[in-house]
């Protein structure tokens, strides 16, 4: 194969993947959305168990931050599906990570790959990637800042 014809080909790929290049926040979004939108809404309906949950933990004001929790969960859920203050929204989402790591996950922690093996874990990265790389093209944020700056289809 010579240099050109590999030149080519790893030419089309990147336009490929510059392409589709949406899916992965997308993708990521759909991901920690749908499941934080269930976790979120089971701990709105069943407070009372998460309250006393969180205080066999000895989270501070268990009952409050249930709530919190609960709520965090439910409508970052939702921001995060529709992409709509992505970067914002990812904050609070990965700081509720971080606490169910160092709570309710400690004792599953005998070292790095136990660590980096939790959901929790898996969850505290795509917060943190969403809150660094934004939504992507194919969310609200996306169509809002389009809107803003007169942009009528979205960049690729």
């Amino acid at each position: 194969m010579s240099t050109k014809t590999i030149a080519g080909t790893l030419d089309r790929l990147r336009q490929t993947a510059n392409k589709i290049s949406f899916l992965g926040p997308a993708l990521a979004r759909l991901t920690v959305g749908l499941v934080f939108i269930g976790t979120g809404w089971g701990k709105l309906h069943s407070i009372p168990d998460v309250t006393q949950y969180f205080a066999t933990l000895h989270i501070p004001m268990p009952g409050f931050n249930a709530r919190l929790t609960a709520a965090t969960e439910f409508f970052g859920g939702l921001a995060m599906l529709f992409g709509l203050g992505t970067r914002l929204v990812a904050l609070p989402m990965a700081f509720t990570m971080v606490i169910a790591i160092v709570t309710a996950k400690r004792d599953d922690i005998t070292g790095l790959t136990a660590l980096v093996g939790l959901e929790e874990w898996s969850y505290l990265v795509f917060f943190i990637w969403l809150a660094l790389a934004g939504a992507g093209a194919l969310s609200l944020d996306a169509l809002l800042s389009r809107r803003r700056s007169g942009k009528a289809e979205p960049s690729a």
